[in-house]
């Protein structure tokens, strides 16, 4: 690698540097203010291992974010254009479903997920079935681009399916399951599933081109995160028996005794195993069909170098610091002042939503395929607000103790709405988002805050139905956030419009000039 190529190299990894230190600190400075006042008993050794975490999660996300920039886009757009361009469908179909099966098995989200509920569910079944549902609709998502179908029309459809699939399980009394299932959908879209799947779709669709070719680039989170609640809930439906969930140990001492590096190594063989299964299936790909320069894999094995260490970084981060710090939070404040406990959430959904590594790489997206018609900006402020809204009411909901569907069935009703009339592009950027914004912190900082507050306000009996359910309604509030966002945009081209020809027919007839 020449100088240039290392200045520059440098340069991008100080700036997500700065990204990450502007997402990761209003989070922390939260928690650690509030480990200050009365409401919350850290101790000095929490506080301290939780700033060194915060630390650590910076370099985490600054370097999974380059690594995506130089590995995870460029793989997914490159199978994209590649196999589209060759004109082999089957094959392209093929690769898909196995592309998106892998893909899910390899995100951290789902493994930590998975950790949480395996008192009550076998992990390795969890994670394959959620691969399956991922493969199947990833597989439909690009069947969808090809032929150039309406998204909305396909989320009609797939939304009133599962829904009937809620009505069956409720009737077949296995509705605890219900909230792990929301949950599962929300989680598959993570750090790796996500630059991957979006940058595989803008491949395909500028390959296929079209007028709408932009528009169709999105789309295929939305339809990926609604397979694994379909999948889940056919594999809750054979399910038999009480359940009987078991509190994972989410103490930092536990941790702490069993050695820091004990937990690092586990993280990098987890991650390893991970990536490696899409690593190896894109190399043989580049030898079979997409036959890149030497230089552009060396940027892409850069990247996947970059990327493993990030993630081995963040995960690691957040198991010994965060996880046990949300607990403690939740619990604590649940006992001590309720309302507090809202107030916090939502104020913590908002600032939380900065440090996901996923929402940065569609926020950019975004604002590349729209050419700044929709900013970075916009969509950090709508996330914002929708997950700070969606974790608020979640903990509401613990707190008074009624089903998820209460939230679900309004809440999707209203964003299908809003889909007839916004423009298209907002839809699918919407529907994407909600995917996005519920990554690693929510399954592995909000979840168990969530679990803790459940614990001290219902029982340990009650968490399977009232603390799960957390990630989908962070799934699901920015569908009708940014969707919102569209529908003012909308209305206001639409006045200045009206404006326009309000001014044209009210001219003076003088100022008029005719030619004979």
């Amino acid at each position: 690698m020449d100088k240039s190529a290392k200045f520059e190299l440098w340069s991008a990894l100080c700036r997500k540097l700065r990204e990450a230190l502007v997402s990761v600190v209003p989070v922390g400075a939260i928690v650690l203010i509030l480990g200050l006042t009365p409401l919350v008993d850290l101790s000095t050794r929490e506080l301290v291992v939780f700033g060194i975490s915060a630390v650590a999660l910076i370099v985490g996300i600054a370097l999974f974010n380059l690594g995506a920039d130089l590995a995870m886009t460029p793989m997914g757009q490159h199978i994209g254009e590649g196999l589209t361009k060759s004109k082999r469908i089957s094959v392209l179909f093929s690769v898909c479903f196995v592309m998106g099966l892998l893909i899910t098995i390899a995100e951290p989200d789902l493994s930590v997920l998975a950790g949480q509920v395996s008192a009550v569910m076998n992990g390795t079944v969890l994670i394959t079935t959620v691969g399956v549902g991922v493969g199947l609709f990833l597989l439909l998502a690009v069947i969808k681009i090809v032929t150039r179908t309406d998204l909305t029309m396909l989320l009609l459809f797939f939304y009133m399916l599962l829904f009937s699939l809620v009505a069956l399980l409720i009737d077949r009394g296995n509705g605890a399951f219900l909230p792990l299932s929301f949950d599962s959908g929300g989680v598959t879209t993570g750090p790796i599933t996500v630059p991957f799947i979006m940058a595989l779709g803008v491949g395909i669709a500028l390959t296929v081109g079209g007028r709408r070719a932009n528009e169709n680039s999105f789309g295929l989170i939305a339809l990926c995160s609604i397979g694994p609640v379909i999948a889940v809930l056919f594999l809750s439906m054979a399910a038999r028996g009480n359940l009987t969930y078991a509190i994972p140990d989410y103490s930092m001492e536990t941790i702490l005794h069993g050695g820091v590096g004990d937990e690092v190594l586990k993280t990098m063989w987890d991650v390893f195993k991970s990536l490696i299964l899409v690593v190896v299936f894109f190399f043989i790909l580049q030898f079979a069909v997409l036959k890149l320069p030497r230089r552009k894999l060396l940027q892409i094995l850069i990247g996947i170098g970059y990327t493993f260490i990030g993630l081995v970084v963040f995960l690691a981060a957040v198991a010994v610091g965060f996880m046990p710090v949300g607990y403690r939070i939740g619990s604590q404040l649940a006992l001590e002042s309720p309302a507090a406990l809202i107030v916090f959430s939502f104020v913590l959904g908002m600032v939380v939503v900065l440090a996901e590594p996923a929402v940065h790489v569609l926020n950019n997206q975004v604002e590349d395929i729209t050419n700044g018609q929709v900013t970075r900006r916009q969509m950090m402020v709508a996330l914002s607000i929708g997950v700070g809204i969606s974790i608020g009411l979640s903990v509401l909901r613990i707190y008074y103790g009624f089903s998820l569907l209460y939230y679900l069935i309004p809440g999707y009703l209203l964003s299908l709405g809003l889909s007839f009339f916004v423009p298209k592009i907002y839809t699918a950027i919407a529907f994407d988002s909600g995917g996005v914004a519920s990554g690693p912190l929510t399954s592995s900082f909000i979840l168990p805050l969530a679990i803790g507050a459940c614990v001290s306000l219902c029982g340990e009996s009650q968490v399977l139905d009232y603390a799960f359910g957390i990630v989908a309604m962070v799934a699901m509030t920015p569908l009708i956030t940014i969707q919102t966002l569209g529908f003012r945009s909308e209305m206001n081209l639409r006045m200045r419009s009206n404006i326009a020809v309000k001014r044209i027919l009210e001219a003076d007839d003088d100022q008029i000039i005719y030619f004979n």
